[in-house]
């Protein structure tokens, strides 16, 4: 089984880190994977972005030109990306920042309210694994258990104060 997903959003919404986790999951698991991050001028407020192919084969090439799976945190990202999805692939939409539904009909939608749903949580920054964790749910791209091991190679060690707040994010993606 393999999974090119694609997670885009302005710089800041926590895509780099999403990617991060989603790839160091993969590795947990022992699956084959690509990382690549886009480090530029998106990070100052610009679409930033996050290509994470995950394997039970060797990856060949890191690009992801044709997601089969395409998480968005904002409009200009959900315009810039959309057409890109393949045929019966999905799109997770951040209903919360992005009010219109997909011009495409041939992939599956899912309108995650994750700003939101995050705001409710007291952690208006982890909107990005509320989606992280309905895409987990809904692809199974990566097993829903131990995600505590993954995250505590991504959360930093000043940081991990967030540990449990992430977890508890992902879980709410899941019950959405």
């Amino acid at each position: 089984m393999t999974t090119q997903l694609l997670i885009a959003g302005f710089g800041g919404q926590g895509v780099l880190f999403a990617g991060k986790f989603l790839a160091y999951k993969g590795l947990i698991e022992g699956r084959q994977l690509s990382w690549l991050p886009s480090y530029g001028p998106e990070m100052r407020g610009g679409t930033a972005n996050c290509s994470v192919i995950l394997s039970d084969e060797p990856v060949g090439s890191p690009i992801v030109s044709k997601p089969d799976a395409l998480i968005v945190m904002n409009l200009p990202s959900l315009e810039k990306y959309e057409d890109s999805v393949v045929s019966g692939g999905s799109v997770f939409v951040d209903s919360t920042l992005i009010e219109r539904k997909l011009r495409r009909d041939d992939v599956k939608a899912f309108y995650v309210p994750a700003t939101a749903l995050a705001n409710e949580l007291g952690t208006p920054s982890l909107a990005n694994m509320i989606m992280v964790g309905k895409f987990i749910k809904e692809t199974g791209a990566v097993s829903a258990d131990d995600m505590e091991a993954a995250l505590k190679k991504v959360v930093s060690a000043r940081h991990q104060d967030m540990l449990k707040a992430n977890l508890n994010a992902i879980k709410r993606g899941f019950e959405c």
